[in-house]
């Protein structure tokens, strides 16, 4: 076995030359490792394509058909008031353990928008935290949330209940499950999907990706109110104007807050207030429109 005999390179006149030795490291010629470069922030027409992708799988779609069900409620031999909007109906009458298990796969697919929301906002090097998600201020949020679902949820009961002697409004039944042992958790947890995808999609998201696209924050709080009508027009005129004017009521408090957790309270304790309340009063109080 042979040594092999290593030459250095040499000019073409024959001149041996020398590699130049390597720069120690830390030295000034020496260049240091260039780590990952921060990812430029989308463009104007991405961002406004984001959010309408967004809403095109999730609440903007529920708005389009709310105003479809809206004229078939308009262009019905009946009137308003005499037809029914059920918010909480059962799934597979007569049988009370599928019916669960369609409750339950229907409450946690409608939580994916919500996923999709996070996942945008960790992609953009923010996270839940960035639009008020989070545990941070639990006493103050808690606090906060519980008087705006006093004063929105009574105003709210008191605006509906006009709104139905007047012919604008569908009765609307907030449940018509059957009276089995899993029916108030379903109602619980329907609040807390409602107030959940409302609160974080329309509320937080909406109105953070306006402001990033420098739109005006009362144009900003007006659209995010139309989209929040929108999806409950299927329950009448009613419907739409009153959540309207909560969405604009929310939206100023939250560019005010910068959190979300006080008006997800908010919604919650409405929503479950609503549903457990209905299916303790419905036919048993006068005030109450009979399902």
């Amino acid at each position: 076995m042979t040594d092999e005999t290593r030459t250095p390179p040499t000019t073409p006149d024959g001149q041996t030359t020398l590699a130049a030795p390597a720069a120690p490291p830390g030295s000034a010629s020496s260049s240091p490792p260039s780590g990952p470069a921060a990812p430029a922030p989308p463009d104007r027409r991405l961002q406004i394509w984001e959010i309408v992708a967004v809403f095109a799988v999730s609440l903007g779609a529920s708005g389009l058909y709310a105003l479809v069900n809206l004229i078939g409620s308009l262009t019905a031999k009946q009137s308003l008031s005499s037809q029914t909007a059920v918010l909480n109906g059962s799934m597979a009458p007569g049988r009370p353990l599928l019916d669960l298990s369609l409750h339950l796969l229907n409450i946690i697919l409608s939580l994916a928008p919500v996923l999709l929301v996070f996942y945008l906002l960790a992609r953009a090097g923010e996270g839940p935290s960035a639009i008020g998600v989070d545990t941070r201020q639990p006493g103050r949020d808690l606090a906060r949330g519980a008087a705006l679902a006093a004063v929105i949820g009574g105003s709210g009961l008191g605006l509906y209940l006009i709104a139905y002697h007047v012919g604008v409004e569908l009765n609307v039944v907030a449940e018509d499950l059957p009276d089995v042992w899993w029916r108030i958790p379903v109602l619980l947890l329907s609040a807390f999907q409602n107030a959940a995808v409302e609160e974080v999609v329309v509320l937080g998201y909406l109105l953070s990706r306006l402001d990033k696209l420098g739109v005006r924050p009362r144009w900003a709080i007006a659209i995010s109110a139309v989209i929040r009508g929108s999806y409950h027009l299927y329950q009448g005129v009613g419907g739409f104007v009153g959540n309207a004017v909560m969405g604009v009521v929310f939206g100023v408090l939250f560019r005010r807050w910068g959190r979300v957790m006080p008006m997800f309270i908010a919604h919650f304790l409405i929503d479950a207030v609503a549903f457990v309340g209905y299916a303790i009063l419905a036919g048993h109080v006068s005030w109450l429109p009979a399902p």
